[in-house]
């Protein structure tokens, strides 16, 4: 696989837009939004509504063979995901907790890219390229009593064959925009529920539960430690209908360990842990832009043409702080570009995930540090970064769960031989 570093020119300018965006409504009330969690940031979502709306909408025509785009630039290499990982890096140097309420299908829409038909996005991302009001989408997957554990997972779903519906019940927790997409937009949330428990991972499947689907609530809205403007809430589901056709994925339960439908749900992840990893580049960029202008302002700056017995303990913490984020930057980029290459990036997914959070607690608790007493108070927001930062290692997949597929992957073991 070949890896041009050289970013095309019109992602470019459409970072640079994005950095206005960051700049003007999410750096401007960060610390505000963090003092009040859960009020929304409305002039974020005003403004990148129409840009999430059309980028939808040019993606849904490709798909469906109606696209006006120029011959040259539709056989052109994509670089879909590629733009989409340096606006989400930008996005959250702005501010990670605004950035988590950017109105879009989330990871309701990678799960569904990854294992729905085509019929199914057409109908099911459809909202979220049309109308005045923005939209969002979730995922659900944690439970109370199944965390990395996919297998112990209890929320059930039965087919009724007199309705033609599936009946869900269960609890769900932990679920980003969970109230956004389904208490206040035309929202959706993918959930992940076994159609036979017996079965194990075999007998998980993935269903599209609508907004104003009967039967389903809101439960607990989570207080957090940081990315506080975003909302985290617990979704609890009562004798839910939805549609027969609302399941990713064949019903069957099929005899192999793992049925193509869960494989093709754990595909989701393979595209959403480097898009987590380019938002922890963004917090952990902002960290260092800040320290390094701090310690400037006070005469320190940072010589790269010396070797390292020659340096201040400063210089070479900073020194540390940008080799990780580079570490970072150039693993996650191996991951995104293979997902715009189409091809399998499991082991690189999680790889950029794991070293992301690992790299992005580093690099904000030793800004606090570098910056001293200033750098604890709430004057600056450099100790917000290290709350907002710490999230990385725990969403999408902990630190440690990532780091144990990588080295599944690498030793060729099974999860049942390396747990």
């Amino acid at each position: 696989m070949t890896i041009n570093f050289e970013i095309p020119e019109f992602i470019q300018q459409q970072t640079q837009m994005i950095k206005w965006v960051a700049e003007s409504t999410m750096r401007t009330v960060a610390r505000d939004l963090d003092e009040r969690e859960h009020e929304r940031p409305t002039a974020f979502v005003e403004t990148m509504w129409p840009i999430v709306r059309d980028q939808q909408a040019s993606a849904l025509a490709k798909l469906h063979g109606t696209t006006t785009e120029p011959t040259e630039k539709r056989e052109r290499p994509s670089t879909r995901v590629l733009g989409l990982m340096l606006l989400i890096e930008m996005l959250s140097w702005g501010d990670a907790g605004i950035y988590l309420c950017l109105p879009n299908p989330s990871l309701a829409g990678a799960a569904i890219e990854s294992v729905g038909t085509t019929e199914q996005k057409m109908r099911l991302l459809q909202r979220f390229a049309e109308g005045d009001k923005p939209v969002w989408g979730g995922m659900a997957i944690t439970e109370p009593g199944a965390g990395s554990d996919n297998s112990s997972m209890s929320t059930t779903a039965v087919f009724n064959e007199e309705t033609n519906e599936w009946v869900l019940n269960g609890e769900k927790i932990f679920i980003t925009n969970g109230k956004l997409a389904l208490e206040e937009s035309n929202g959706l949330v993918i959930v992940w529920a076994t159609v036979n428990k017996a079965a194990g991972r075999a007998g998980i499947k993935s269903f599209v539960v609508e907004a104003g689907t009967p039967g389903v609530s809101i439960g607990k809205v989570e207080i957090k430690h940081g990315i506080r403007a975003s909302d985290t809430v617990s979704i609890v589901f009562n004798d839910a209908r939805i549609p027969a056709d609302n399941i990713l994925g064949s019903a069957e339960v099929q005899a192999s360990k793992e049925s193509k439908g869960f494989q093709g749900a754990m595909a989701t992840f393979d595209a959403s842990r480097p898009l987590v990893a380019a938002s922890a580049l963004g917090i952990g960029r902002a960290s260092i832009e800040f320290v390094k202008e701090k310690l400037a302002e006070h005469g320190v700056t940072i010589p790269y043409n010396l070797p390292y017995h020659k340096l201040t303990a400063i210089q070479r913490d900073v020194l540390e702080m940008e080799a990780q984020w580079q570490a970072v930057y150039l693993l996650t980029l191996r991951a995104v570009v293979m997902i715009d290459q189409k091809q399998p990036n499991s082991l690189e997914a999680s790889m950029c995930k794991a070293k992301a959070g690992k790299a992005i607690t580093f690099i904000t608790q030793k800004a606090v540090e570098l910056l001293g007493p200033m750098g604890y108070t709430r004057e600056w927001l450099v100790e917000k970064w290290m709350r907002d930062g710490k999230i990385n290692g725990i969403y999408e997949g902990t630190d440690q769960i990532n780091t144990l597929i990588v080295a599944r992957r690498i030793l060729g073991y099974s999860r049942h031989e390396l747990a």
